[in-house]
């Protein structure tokens, strides 16, 4: 990059600043590479000090499906030195943000600044584009997950004419300025006292997924888990500090359950489900509540996924009414595509 200094004097004062400008195709100073097995620790220890990720983006997480998609996944140097990753796949002549995680886009070094953001994302743009990769879709990270901002992304993608397809609607508390849960999920606590509920923070995934999760999923939507229980197991064995089961019983049966995901910033709803003694019962507003109040106060949010049927289209309005009284209120995942050819309009960002 060069970096032509300018003198300006204003009433006086002599301020100094940097007219920035972006180099040839040929600029030597970033190097795109596609993840193989040997980058596998690099990959992750950058995962580990990255101002954008989570531990979804740990290889050893990534992996576990990697019979389903053909990765495609990129690491960007700078002289060498790692500054960005792409989690990603591939089908035909298109890329994507990894289609097997809730999340993705480009993870970045917690001290790397926009204009080099600029250039990676227009040499990485150019890397797939001479691939004979034509498109690529992008999944953003919620600004919730971010550990320090980092947007950059979301404003170069308008500069390459991406176009957004598709918008997930979450429900998120913030722990550190909850809104007041309203009365109707504190009778439902009272409710589950009254029965004698108890809640349970256990290492086993079995009853949830076999006798709460799989037959709700079942028999509402003819569907299974994202994750099978063998796979569950593999990843919080993998992941101990970051995914958690909590089962409610009343005496010895189970009744409600929910999977939690924990990262720097938050802690996110991966499965909530319960028997059909729910309302009655109280069973799963005295565990919200729970986890809400107690156990993961500490953390700056508590996203409670989205509530979205008919790939985003529509919205489960009870399900989304349950989570606001809670004191969700919204957070959008979006999802964009664009022409990787479109590299060269990032060209002339700087002035």
């Amino acid at each position: 990059m060069l970096k032509v200094k300018i003198i300006l004097v204003l009433h006086g004062v002599t301020k100094i600043s940097f007219l920035n400008t972006l180099k040839n195709k040929n600029n030597p100073e970033f190097q795109v590479q596609r993840y193989t097995a040997s980058h596998k620790a690099e990959w992750n220890d950058f995962i580990t000090s990255a101002k954008n990720a989570t531990f979804l983006f740990n290889r050893n997480f990534m992996d576990y499906h990697n019979d389903r998609f053909e990765d495609f996944s990129l690491l960007i140097f700078k002289k060498n030195k790692l500054v960005a990753l792409l989690p990603a796949n591939k089908k035909e002549n298109e890329a994507f943000s990894h289609q097997g995680l809730t999340y993705g886009g480009l993870v970045l070094s917690r001290k790397i600044k926009f204009t080099d953001v600029t250039l990676l994302f227009s040499k990485m743009l150019e890397f797939l584009n001479e691939n004979k990769v034509e498109k690529l879709h992008i999944k953003l990270l919620p600004a919730i997950y971010h550990s320090i901002p980092s947007e950059e992304i979301h404003y170069l993608l308008q500069l390459v004419n991406a176009k957004r397809s598709k918008v997930m609607l979450a429900s998120v508390v913030n722990c550190q300025n909850p809104l007041k849960i309203q009365s109707n999920r504190i009778e439902g606590v009272k409710k589950a006292q009254k029965n004698q509920l108890i809640i349970k923070e256990e290492q086993s995934f079995k009853p949830f997924w076999n006798e709460i999760l799989k037959p709700n999923l079942k028999s509402r939507f003819d569907s299974e888990p994202v994750h099978s229980l063998d796979e569950i197991r593999s990843l919080a064995n993998n992941f101990p500090k970051n995914i958690h089961q909590f089962t409610v019983y009343k005496e010895n049966e189970i009744v409600a359950g929910v999977t939690i995901f924990e990262t720097e910033t938050l802690v996110h709803t991966q499965y909530i489900s319960a028997n059909n003694d729910k309302q009655k019962l109280g069973s799963l507003d005295f565990l919200l509540h729970y986890l809400l109040t107690d156990r993961f106060k500490h953390k700056k949010y508590f996203d409670f996924g989205t509530s979205n049927e008919e790939a985003g289209a529509k919205i489960n309005e009870g399900l989304q009414y349950w989570k606001e009284c809670f004191g969700g209120r919204s957070v959008v995942y979006e999802q964009y595509f664009l022409e990787t050819k479109n590299y060269t309009l990032l060209n002339s960002v700087f002035i």
